[in-house]
């Protein structure tokens, strides 16, 4: 993008900072939030950023974490150095009259991939249109960031993004930002970050309004992130303490992590569930970082004061099944192997889905249980736990069908993001909108998008009903959007009873 104009400078408490002028809106990028967490800060707690003379161009999106491969095989731009804890803010007007509503991304990608300089991510659209400030920041992942090892604090990805959430109370009021109106908002891995922050005392006063898109249901507790770690540092020629891994290059320790995932099926005797997901790592709940599960936590009253908007999409798990190349081809032995491992009560719970959805297909099956256990049920959950606890909180479902893939991914995964920043041609819309081509309906999405979580950023109310026990309304954002019921009662019905706990190593 062509710059307009160069030279707006901001002062943030560790130097001044130059951004440009782009189509209406002042851009600043990679300015550092933290050190870079190298030498001796590797595996530890985020340290704040050395101070500087002079102004610092802002221009350029900070190198992202050392991460394995990501979608399709790609790890993003490459790294250019080890400043990797940096910020990014879209802002309208650095000096208003008037602050604005801050919103801040965390990304997701399986706790193991991703930066927010990805082009998916890009929030000029979403600041524009919602005339909000947005901000991003990149956070440690995977062994980096989650590996829950010896003389290293847990969940240090989550510390990054306590610190990134500090630098915004101290900092964006000089963007054109209300620090008193702070919204974090993230997808998958990110929603799962935000709902471990609604359940962390060190996360409160930081933000007031919370907006989770597909909240993942897998917090490790700290034997299973243990014997896990044991593993991954074993795979890597070593043993599992933050001095044995800072030996190795950050870079080539993520090697480490991708060879194991080919022989995660061999663990799923100790790591049940845990070993069935695509990811080695997850939030700990070690007691003290993270005392407990956000369920736990936020039914307790945890965030009570924090206004909540959740949702998931209507076939979560169909983006890993066309990733899988499993299109067609799930047999009833498949399916019957994941409904016993997910479903709540093993072989009663498959007989228990199989008689909830008694015309539904092996594929049907397999998909739906995955899609229930990982995303949405723990996401309507978080929803009914914030109501139980007094919480205010409003519930969507995205239900709509891309045209990629001759119509195969309707509400899957991941269609929520490039629909919220209008990302049409970037990381996943790729495969979504492959013939270059947006159709009406998904530009009325986008609009309907930013409009909402802006408006509830602004004002905690997205412009839908919220939900409450007697009526469940649930926004539907589909090619004709309504109000209605939440559509998936059945399945509800199925986990009613489930305790979300943290996932334990088993004997």
């Amino acid at each position: 993008m062509a710059a307009e104009e160069r030279g707006t400078v901001v002062r943030t408490a560790a130097g001044a900072v130059r951004g440009r002028r782009e189509e209406g809106l002042t851009v600043f990028r990679g300015i550092p939030f933290a050190a870079p967490p190298v030498g001796e800060a590797r595996f530890q707690a985020p340290r704040p950023p050395a101070a500087w003379d002079g102004v610092r161009d802002a221009y350029e999106f900070g190198p992202p974490p050392p991460q394995e491969a990501g979608l399709q095989g790609r790890r993003g731009e490459p790294a250019t150095g080890d400043d990797w804890l940096t910020a990014n803010v879209w802002t309208p007007d650095p000096t208003p009259e008037t602050p604005r509503p801050v919103m801040v991304w965390i990304y997701g990608g399986a706790y193991k991939v991703g930066h927010a300089g990805s082009p998916g991510y890009d929030a000029q659209h979403l600041s524009r249109a919602g005339d909000v400030v947005v901000v991003t920041f990149n956070y440690r992942l995977g062994i980096e960031g989650f590996l829950h090892i010896e003389g290293a604090p847990a969940n240090r990805g989550i510390l990054d993004q306590l610190a990134a959430l500090e630098w915004v109370r101290a900092n964006i009021a000089e963007f054109g930002g209300d620090p008193g109106n702070v919204t974090v908002f993230g997808e998958s891995a990110g929603a799962g970050c935000v709902a471990a922050l609604l359940a962390m005392p060190s996360a409160r006063g930081l933000f007031h309004r919370a907006i989770a898109q597909s909240v993942p249901g897998t917090y490790f507790s700290a034997a299973l992130a243990g014997d896990i770690a044991a593993v991954v540092a074993a795979e890597a020629g070593t043993r599992p303490t933050a001095t044995d891994l800072a030996a190795i290059d950050p870079r080539a320790l993520t090697e480490a992590g991708e060879a194991l995932m080919a022989k995660m099926p061999t663990h799923v005797p100790r790591w049940g569930r845990a070993a069935a997901t695509s990811t080695l790592y997850s939030p700990v709940v070690d007691g003290e970082i993270l005392p407990t599960t956000p369920w736990r936590a936020v039914a307790a009253g945890a965030a009570r004061d924090v206004d909540l908007l959740v949702g998931h999409n209507s076939q979560e798990f169909r983006l890993f099944t066309v990733l899988g190349n499993l299109l067609g081809r799930i047999t009833e032995e498949q399916a019957t192997a994941v409904l016993r491992l997910h479903a709540p009560g093993g072989e009663a719970g498959e007989r228990a889905y199989r008689e909830a959805f008694p015309d539904a297909t092996a594929q049907d099956l397999f998909e739906r249980v995955q899609s229930d256990w990982l995303f949405a049920m723990p996401t309507h959950r978080l929803a009914h736990a914030h109501l139980s606890a007094g919480g205010r909180a409003h519930l969507y479902e995205l239900d709509w069908t891309p045209p990629g893939l001759d119509g195969a991914l309707r509400g899957c995964h991941g269609l929520d993001i490039p629909l919220l920043f209008g990302t049409y041609f970037a990381d996943l819309a790729n495969l979504l909108f492959p013939d270059g081509e947006v159709p009406p309906d998904a530009l009325e999405l986008t609009a309907r998008f930013q409009h909402a979580w802006s408006s509830f950023a602004r004002t905690g109310d997205p412009g839908w009903p919220a939900y409450d026990q007697d009526r469940a309304l649930t926004q539907i954002l589909a090619t004709t959007s309504e109000v209605r019921p939440y559509p998936e009662e059945t399945a509800r019905r199925l986990w009613e009873t489930y305790e979300w706990e943290e996932l334990p190593l088993l004997p």
